[in-house]
Order: structure tokens, then sequence, then C-alpha cells
């Protein structure tokens, strides 16, 4: 049989309304799934990651089939391969994709005609909500992620009042948010899932495959299907979206998901929609059941954040992994890998990401990014660390949050500062500093946190820049207060720490 068309279906495309789908007829098409050793094998992934993907994968083939669609899932060396073997065994007339969210995948997509000989034909990703509607930027002056956040609540009708204006009278209510976690409310954990057949045998190909990437499955718990994505949303929704807001900033050793959602493994692969978890955020506002600050800050994350830097990652691309603003070029420490260090929260952070794939996002940005950049760490080396360890990591969006916010390696286009900060940050936020080995409160000296030397350190080395930057200006002015003997010391302190690293 010939088929009229074959719709390729990418494993962080698995939409429930995925729109091709929507547009075609079922005695028509064929859809075809590839799992390729090649994309698994490009980096050392963490088997939690590759885990979840080809379990979705597979879960998501065996609802299409119990919806009447003829699926065609192949395992091949790469896309290509496989594409030429479903080619053909199928003989379809044309084959339809929808845009990779990765640049250099979408690369690969526009080649892709030529190497099948066949009529390839890309519809635009319309489940990123900007590629439905993209703020407008005034010629000559940035798009800001404020502003472009307000033009996305008003597109999409979100968190407004009936004339237009933003609820409860604001558009951020980020001062709210920014308590440390002192033990109260308890945080309930998110829901788990326990492995079926199909999950256990992706499972055992992740370990027989892939048996040096990163982390292990023993523990895999994530949703694999879209039924359990929803039950993920509404656990969020019941027990953690009430206090997300005010503990959005927080970090601890004890708690390490807090009243996070861990959503994004999910949202990353389409498993969930960004619109309707948006919209499930605000119907938990309206109701009563969460308080504004803590629904605002999360639609931020999702209806701003994760809008915005896709839309800055493309508009960015190609060049965008090779920005290093600051000229950084000291190697990725070898505890990245270990976790073995003396520094406590780095200790605690690390050894998470690598047991679990995951970490919060406060720990991503401030302690981290924090580190790396006033250590002055390559920062594509850094990139390159984050896409291997995190399960939600793609290209799309590691690349603007590690080198563009994160470390501010594009020199401030992602965002508008470096964000740094000395062991008092961490220190208000987080429990990592009790039981450590140095002093949060000591510049310098042998029990003296580094985090406070480093933040000197960068501050000294560069002033004139920093003091060009609006926003930094309390920061720089900062260093009125340290006189020559003292910024000696520091320096010489940031310098012996380095030459250990």
């Amino acid at each position: 049989m010939m088929w009229r068309d074959s719709i390729f279906i990418l494993g962080d495309q698995l939409f429930t309304g995925h729109r091709l789908l929507a547009d075609a007829i079922p005695a028509e098409c064929v859809v075809v799934l590839i799992e390729s050793a090649d994309r698994m094998r490009a980096r050392r992934y963490h088997k939690q990651k590759v885990a979840l993907v080809l379990s979705a994968m597979r879960h998501y083939a065996e609802a299409l089939r119990a919806a009447g669609w003829t699926v065609d899932y192949r395992e091949a060396d790469s896309f290509t391969e496989g594409l030429q073997a479903h080619i053909e065994d199928f003989q379809p007339q044309r084959l339809l994709m929808l845009e990779a969210a990765e640049w250099q995948a979408r690369q690969s997509q526009r080649l892709l005609s030529q190497k099948l000989n066949l009529e390839v034909v890309l519809s635009r990703n319309t489940h990123f909500l900007c590629e439905q509607y993209l703020p407008e930027e005034t010629p000559g002056k940035k798009l800001i992620l404020e502003n472009f956040y307000r033009a996305m609540r008003r597109q999409f009708g979100v968190l407004l009042e009936n004339d237009g204006s933003p609820a409860g009278g604001a558009w951020n209510f980020d001062p709210e948010n920014r308590k440390p976690y002192k033990g109260k409310p308890v945080p309930r954990p998110p829901i788990r899932f326990a492995p079926d057949a199909i999950t256990q045998a992706a499972i055992e190909k992740v370990e027989r495959e892939c048996p040096n990437n990163l982390g292990n499955t023993k523990d895999f718990s994530f949703a694999v299907t879209r039924e359990q994505a929803l039950q993920t949303l509404d656990d969020f929704i019941t027990n953690r979206l009430p206090d997300f807001g005010a503990y959005e900033d927080a970090m601890s050793a004890r708690e390490p998901i807090l009243f996070h959602s861990v959503l994004s493994p999910l949202l990353n692969i389409g498993l969930l929609e960004p619109l309707e978890v948006v919209r499930r955020a605000e119907a938990a506002y309206r109701a009563g059941h969460a308080p504004l600050n803590s629904v605002e800050g999360f639609i931020r994350q999702i209806l701003g954040w994760r809008e915005y830097v896709y839309w800055r990652y493309h508009q960015m691309m190609p060049g965008f992994h090779d920005r290093n603003h600051w000229q950084a070029e000291r190697p990725l420490p070898e505890f990245f890998w270990t976790g073995e260090t003396d520094m406590n929260c780095l200790r605690q952070v690390i050894t998470r990401v690598l047991e679990t794939g995951y970490s919060h996002h406060i720990e991503r940005l401030m302690a981290l990014c924090n580190f790396a950049l006033l250590a002055g760490i390559q920062p594509r080396a850094v990139n390159e660390w984050f896409l291997e360890s995190y399960v939600d990591a793609y290209d799309w969006v590691v690349t603007p949050n590690v080198i563009g916010m994160g470390l501010c390696a594009d020199g401030g286009i992602v965002g508008t500062k470096p964000y740094i900060a000395s062991a008092a940050y961490l220190n208000k936020m987080s429990d990592y500093c009790v039981g450590c080995k140095y002093n949060p409160k000591q510049r310098t000296g042998d029990a003296a946190c580094p985090f406070n030397a480093l933040y000197w350190n960068f501050l000294l080395r560069f002033e004139k820049q920093l003091r060009a930057n609006p926003r930094m200006g309390p920061n720089v002015l900062g260093l009125k207060y340290l006189d020559e003997n003292e910024r000696r010391r520091v320096q010489q302190q940031a310098k012996e720490f380095l030459e250990k690293l």
C-alpha cells in the first residue's frame, strides 16, 4: 500500500493535540517514531532522561495505535537511516514534520528532502506559544523579559481583570517570593509512578546501551503517559502551588524539591502543554486555592521565562554556545562530576543532580552558575555539563539559561545583569552553610567561604564594566568599604583557591 503522508514525530513532540495529527486522516497516514542510537549517545545524558524519553515515546506510540493510527516505531542507528527504511517499507508521498525545538535539529530537517529524495513539509511548532504570537520589538530597543511577559499575558488573557489590568494591581509579585525555608509548612513530595513493563524495557535498554552515562535508573518514577502527566500536574496544583511563591527562591539540603513543580521534564517532551498548565494555575487562584504571589510567580516561569528563552535562543543561534563575555577559560572542576568538594552547598546540589538529574532553578542559578561565573569557568564547558546532567535539559532551554542568564556570557542579552552573590545570599536563602567547614561571614582566612573571596575578587576585576550596568550599582559601590589591604587579601585568597581547582 502507498501512503499519502508519513508524519514523523520527534521524542520531544509527544503532544496529545499534535497539530499534524489533527489535520490528517488516519486511513491515509502513517505515524513514524524513531529511537536513534546516535541521538541517544550524542552526550552522556543522564540515564533518567534517556529512560524518560524512550518510555514516553513507546507509550505515546501505543496510545496512537489504540486511537486507530498506523504507527511505525523503529530503532535505528540514526534518524536518517530509520527514515530511509521507513520510506522503503511504506512508500509515502510526503513526509510531514513539526519544526524541531533545537536549532541544530531544525537545520538537519531542512536537509532531509535531499537526503531522502522525498518531499518534506515542515510546519511551525506552535506548541511554543511565542510561535503563535510574538510580542513586537521596538526598533532600537531591547525586548526584555518583563515587557515580553506582560505582552504574553495580555495576548492569552492570563491573570487579568475585566478592564485588562493585572490581577491584584501588579504584574509581578517577586518581592513577596523570597522567604528562606525554615521547615514549615512541610512540603509534600511529588507523586511517583512505578515503572510498568514498557518503562522497564526502556530502562533495560538504557542500562545496556548507555552504561557510562550519568546517574542511574534504579529509582525512576517519572510520569511517562499523558494520564500520568495530568496526575503530576494535579498533584502540584493541589499540594505545592499554594506555598510555591513564598519559598520559590529557598534552598534546602533536607528538602530537595520544596514546593517546586518538577513539571519541566514533562513540558519539554510535550506530555503537558504550557497553556493548559498556566490555565490550571490561574484557576487555582480564581478558586481561592492558591495565593496570587504563588500563581503569578509560577505562571511567569512558563508564560514568561520559558517562552522568552526559547525565542532568544533561536534569535541568537548559531554562535550562542561560543559566547564568552568575561573571557573565562578555567576548565570545569572535577568535582562537578563527583560532588566531592568541601563546599557543602555545591556538594549537596551536585550530588543531587548526579543522582536524580534534577535540582530546582535557584540552585542552578545561584549555586552552580554563580560559582562558575565567579570562578571564571569556561561557559561552553558549564553548558555541556548542564546538557548532560539534567532530565529536562534541551539545547533551547539550557543554553540561554546557562550561557545567557546564569553566566551572563552573552554580555547581558538574555538577562540584564550578572546574577552573582557572596556567601551571605546562600546563608540567608538556604541551610547549606550549617555544618559546612567554611564560615559564610568570613572573606579571608582558612575558614572563609570561597564564595566571598570569589565574589569580591570578581567585583574588583570587572569594576569598570559592572559600574556601567545600572542594576549593579549597589554591588560595585560596596567596594568602597574595602581598603587597599583588604582588597589585596581578597585577591590573594581568590587566587589561592582558584589555583587549587
